[in-house]
């Protein structure tokens, strides 16, 4: 009959691509079991105030209309659903496809059983599948896994989080109307059961199997699985474990099928007592913690308390005598062989032939180790043992007290276990690669020895003194002849031959008298040495692998080994060393991959690289969490080494004093520091002796290891040190800005210092380390304080500076800020806020209006520069960008509301504009004309003087973010900044030469070019903040007019002074004129630039025409709202950096040449 698992046989490979499919399911549940967005879960109030009314449970689907209208009546709601969507609809749809793919695993289950049914399969049945070995098996997981699915379900994702995704999913998906979209069976599979996961949560009645019969399965089929999985060893495990006291370790395996199983058919477990006492007498005698799939533990005393067959079958077991002789029978097994094991791993004890003579005893040995390890750690377990449970907590003490429980001693176990088997595989598989050549080596030495032998007896050789003997010579030549004969690959027969050949050369010996020559006896000795060898050769079989690959495995302490890491940790602190020893416990723990990959490999699945990524990363990610004690520990060390280079040890000065050598040498100190710092050596070398290793598919090397455990614990360190360091105190008598910098920038320097110091003697790049992981703090928390202005915001898994091996933490925020780069851009622009400080140009320095007395000044950003670096200021700036882009925008919408909502604003405009065109005229009676108009519109002005102000202000630091940063780059770096600057001159030529003639090249749309140099050229500060668009304009009416009356409306609160330029009046009625020059200036340049020339000519028409009426009527001064509206054409000019010739186009150059004399 046709191979079950052979290609072309379809009924076999269909269920097998089932059965794999159903592991890739799994390890995809657990993968985004990790990934559930917290908003789902409810964990705080603020989440379920916010988003309680677009987040719905299944009781939307009763009337989806009635909540969709409360919506539509609410835009602000509206447009928080249309947030929440594009924020999270690409992993809500990841969850949906995992959930639909477990639906899709039952449907394509019961499919094929129907096709066996219905015999699609030719000569093929149920009961046919089930007699052939691997068929019984498929079918057998096929059943398993799906159980397992539902209840690592309900275990990782809780059944209103289920809900939530799911009705999500329905409302924001567009897959929801096709026709072959099975989202009610989907939701009728996985809404919730009302199980909870927490500690002390009371299990749902009926749970899991009324869950389980969600979607009816054939009945016979689950019968008769159950059935075989009673009665038969389905994967002959037995045999890898000859013992009787060893069998339920041997079908532990099936026994946690045959519990998740048993949920299908639950009148079992509630009825059938004989059934269920066979299968507790066979699998669960002396054992009730078992791990289902992967490590999920589950406590059988727990779990069958409601069925009542299942709870007095187990009774026997669960009996204190019983409890008690099991704990005390494996105190005494583990005690004896730890002791054989470390007797075995002592230096030179294992050699391959004492390892080929007792083969069976060392199996023995290694099985014992690690059914007792596997029943203590189980049974001691605390996620198997509810502390709420009374008698699940006696058995618990029962089992600690009579085992003598000591983990420290388990883990010992465990460890010098692992160290065995290794040593033993490695050993075995050398022999096993050798066994031919060696084979061969030694039939060809035996060989020869017999012909020389017979030879020797030819009494032709000289010197040997030995008579002629033809019968010996043709005898030793034939037994020659037969050693070379011997054939490896028949080891039986060849087996058998070579011990009758080393009974005949002993036989040989004794009747021929030939222990007189001590030649002779010399080369019959030596001959049976290698016929024994060749028999020890010939028993080196795969079988013994494969048995130690049976007997090793641990995807039982998937989950449970993390209670040793503590341990772990502090042994490796105590002995760095023990690293390698660790790294054979790792790999025991790599093997735990064979199961659910078996059949994804077998079925040639393009699942297998996924879901070996996922249990592997898994399991690195937890070499990672152990070994991170190392750079915790140098990190200690390191502070110890920054306070006493910073504190204690004073510099040596280049000339000293031979009488004050004494105490410059500071012994003490001087040999702490080299204490500590050998510690640190220590550690390093102790993490590199690992070696580097393949766990599953993933490759360690410890150099990597120690490298990002070393920048885990500097990111750790550093965002700690500015989450804490720039908290500021918003009624604080003067501002904490400098004090706060000037300290961080001293904790800053000592971590750079230490990092410099260390560098040498842990063999890493300590300042590449240091500007990677300081830039990536600082980019990230820049970004992550950008998403506030974001609609689409960009998820941590989304971000390029978050990482799961060196993860940036977050921290919970003080303030309306996110981050500390956020506090520390709202405490700049609180103490430099235009309706408290006045900015004087000039100085580049913030006064404050009412006490006269500096603020701050420019030495502020070159106070972060040193702190935070260029990254620092360089995000300082971007999230400046943003916070402009909104003003901007909320500058916009408050024109709709105030100007272009308003009839008699619109009305006044309309009579201005008509009194004052065509713009190059002179307005007769102009005063009552600009007056009457501005009176009009007076209560406009305060929010949009604010707005402009904003802007002008954001753009002042701007200004002096670029000025830091391009000096600081032409002293730190010249030749970029030289090369910078020669890039941005040749491409501007460039682009300019095209839009001149169109044939010459021009970046194409693909080329990254310009985006890529703009990067560049900001963090060098070689650019203009005031030419930036931030957003995208529509046309405005009125646009132009309405600035010009805002900016003369603002003259009047104005003066000029001789030393400081336009001054604030009144310091009760404040206005800056630098931020609103700035402010106005940034408004227009969003604008078509005909605006711009609108608004100049109305200002030039204004000087024009105020100067004509003061000369008609006699005035001598030149009036103080035109020597404001010249200055503002002044500053104009020289901030855009334009000809004078645009200002002069609107106001004769003869005032402009004037108006300062006249001051």
């Amino acid at each position: 009959m046709l191979d079950f698992l052979a290609e072309n046989n379809l009924c076999g490979q269909a269920i097998l691509r089932i059965v794999s499919c159903g592991n890739a399911i799994i390890a995809e549940l657990l993968r985004l079991s990790e990934f559930i967005p917290a908003v789902f879960r409810y964990r705080d109030r603020a989440d379920q105030q916010k988003y309680g009314d677009i987040i719905f449970d299944f009781s939307y689907f009763k009337g989806p209309e009635l909540w969709e209208s409360k919506l539509e009546a609410k835009p602000e709601l509206q447009d928080l659903d249309e947030e929440f969507r594009e924020n999270n609809i690409e992993i809500v749809t990841r969850f949906y496809l995992a959930f639909q793919s477990v639906h899709k695993y039952i449907v394509d289950l019961n499919r094929y059983l129907d096709d066996l049914n219905e015999g699609v399969y030719i000569q093929q049945t149920l009961e046919t599948v089930l007699l052939n070995e691997d068929g019984k098996q498929l079918l057998c997981e096929a059943l398993y896994l799906y159980g397992v699915m539902l209840l690592v379900i309900d275990q990782k994702i809780e059944g209103e989080v289920r809900e939530r995704m799911l009705v999500s999913y329905y409302r924001y998906s567009a897959a929801r109307s096709s026709a072959d979209s099975n989202m009610d069976d989907i939701c009728k599979l996985l809404r919730s059961t009302g199980y909870s996961s927490q500690p002390g949560a009371k299990r749902p009645p009926n749970y899991p199997e009324s869950y389980f019969q969600r979607v009816p399965i054939n009945e016979a089929f689950i019968s008769m699985v159950i059935g075989r999985l009673r009665s038969d060893d389905i994967y002959n495990q037995v045999s890898a474990y000859p013992l009787p006291e060893h069998r339920s370790t041997a079908l532990a395996t099936q026994a946690a099928m045959l519990y998740v199983i048993l949920y299908f058919e639950p009148s079992i477990l509630h009825t059938h007592q004989a059934k269920m006492r066979e299968i507790v007498d066979k699998y669960f005698p002396d054992n009730w913690v078992i791990s289902i799939y992967m490590g999920i533990t589950v406590n059988l005393a727990d779990a069958w308390e409601p069925y009542k067959a299942a709870k007095t079958a187990l009774n026997n077991t669960l009996d204190l005598s019983n409890v008690r002789e099991q704990s005390s029978r494996y105190a005494t097994v583990s005690e004896r062989v730890h002791a054989q094991v470390q007797q075995f791993l002592k230096e030179g004890y294992l050699r391959e032939e004492m390892v080929l003579d007792n083969i069976p005893r060392l199996l023995n040995c290694l099985r014992d180790c690690n059914v007792a390890i596997r029943w203590l750690m189980l049974h001691t377990a605390d996620s198997a043992c509810d502390p709420n449970n009374k008698r699940l907590r006696q058995i618990k003490d029962q089992i600690l007290t009579d085992s003598r429980y000591n983990p420290k001693i388990l883990f010992q176990l465990l460890l010098d276990t692992a160290q065995f088997e290794f040593i033993l595989k490695e050993m075995f598989k050398q022999m096993l690669s050798e066994k031919q050549a060696k084979w061969e080596y030694y039939k060809k030495e035996g060989s020869e020895r017999m012909m020389e032998l017979a030879d020797v007896f030819s009494g032709v050789k000289p010197l040997t003194r030995v008579e002629k003997n033809e019968n010996l010579q043709a005898w030793f030549r034939e037994i020659s002849k037969q050693i070379m004969s011997l054939n490896h690959d028949d080891s039986t027969a060849a087996g058998r031959k070579t011990v009758q050949l080393i009974q005949a050369l002993e036989e040989v010996q004794e009747f021929h008298q030939l222990e007189s020559n001590l030649q002779v006896c010399q080369f019959l000795a030596d001959t049976r040495k290698f016929l024994h060898q060749m028999i020890r050769t010939i028993n080196i079989k795969e079988e013994v692998l494969i048995t130690m690959q049976i007997v090793g495995d641990l995807s039982f302490a998937w989950q449970l080994i993390d209670r040793f890491t503590s341990i772990m940790q502090e042994s490796i602190r105590v002995n760095p060393s023990m690293v390698t020893k660790l790294r054979a416990t790792f790999l025991k723990l790599a093997s735990a991959l064979d199961l659910p990959l078996l059949r994804i490999n077998q079925a040639n699945s393009p699942d297998l690289l996924s879901v070996s990524q996922y249990y592997s990363g898994e399991l690195v990610s937890y070499v990672r969490k152990v070994l991170q004690i190392i750079p915790e520990s140098m990190f200690t060390s390191l502070l110890k080494i920054i306070k006493l280079q910073t504190h204690d040890i004073i510099e040596v000065p280049t000339r000293l004093d031979k009488d004050k050598l004494r105490d410059y040498a500071q012994l003490g100190p001087r040999y702490e520091v080299a204490k500590l710092t050998h510690a640190i050596s220590i550690f390093t070398e102790g993490i590199l002796m690992m070696k580097t290793t393949l766990v599953g598919i993933i490759k360690v090397d410890p150099k990597q290891l120690l490298e990002d455990g070393i920048r885990k614990e500097l990111v750790k360190r550093v965002a700690f040190a500015l989450h804490k360091g720039l908290i500021f105190n918003p009624r604080a008598k003067s501002s904490e800005l400098m004090p706060k910098l000037k300290e961080l920038g001293a904790t800053m320097d000592g971590f750079h210092r230490s990092f410099e110091y260390i560098q040498d003697y842990v063999n890493i790049y300590g300042l590449k380390i240091w500007q990677e992981e300081v830039s990536r703090i600082i980019n990230y928390n820049v970004e992550q304080e950008c998403n506030n202005f974001l609609r689409t915001k960009i998820q941590d898994w989304q971000s390029m500076y978050q990482s799961t091996h060196i993860p940036i933490p977050k921290f919970t925020p003080v303030d309306e800020s996110v981050t500390f780069i956020g506090r520390l851009c709202r405490e700049i622009l609180r103490i430099t806020d235009p309706k408290m400080t006045c900015h004087i140009d000039q100085l580049n320095t913030w006064y404050d209006m009412k006490t006269h007395q500096e603020v701050t000044s420019s030495r502020l950003f070159s106070e972060i520069q040193t702190t935070l670096g260029t990254f620092g200021l360089n995000g300082l700036d971007r999230l400046l960008c943003f916070m402009i882009v909104k003003e901007l925008q909320n500058f916009l919408s408050m024109f709709q509301k105030i100007i272009l909502k308003d009839r008699t604003v619109q009305d006044t405009l309309k009579t201005l504009m008509n009194a004052v065109s065509p713009l190059k005229s002179i307005v007769a009676n102009s005063n009552k004309i600009y007056f009457s108009a501005i009176a009009k519109t007076q209560k406009i002005w305060t929010s949009y003087l604010e707005a402009i102000m904003k802007v002008g202000q954001m753009q002042i630091l701007r200004q002096q973010i670029a000025n830091e940063l391009n000096y600081s780059c032409r002293f730190d770096s010249k030749h970029l900044a030289a090369a910078l600057e020669n890039l941005n001159k040749a491409l501007l030529a460039d682009i300019e030469a095209h839009y001149q003639d169109p044939s010459l090249p021009y970046p194409k749309e693909d080329n990254t070019l310009l985006y890529e140099i703009t990067a560049y050229l900001e963090a060098a500060g070689i650019h203009n903040p005031l030419n930036k668009i931030y957003i995208t304009t529509k046309r405005l009416p009125y646009f132009p007019v309405v600035n010009f009356l805002f900016l003369i409306a603002q003259l009047p609160k104005l003066q000029y002074n001789k030393n400081l330029g336009m001054v604030c009046r009144k310091p009760a009625d404040p206005v800056d004129w630098p931020p609103l020059v700035l402010g106005l200036l940034t408004l227009l340049k969003q604008f078509h630039s005909r605006y711009t020339e609108q608004f100049l000519a109305l200002i030039g028409q204004f000087i024009r025409s105020t100067v004509e009426q003061c000369t008609s009527q006699k005035i001598p001064e030149m009036p103080a709202d035109v020597v404001g509206a010249l200055l503002f054409l002044e500053d104009y000019v020289r901030y855009t950096k334009l000809p004078r010739r645009v200002a002069e186009a609107h106001v004769p150059n003869f005032i402009f040449d004037e108006f300062r004399t006249v001051l």
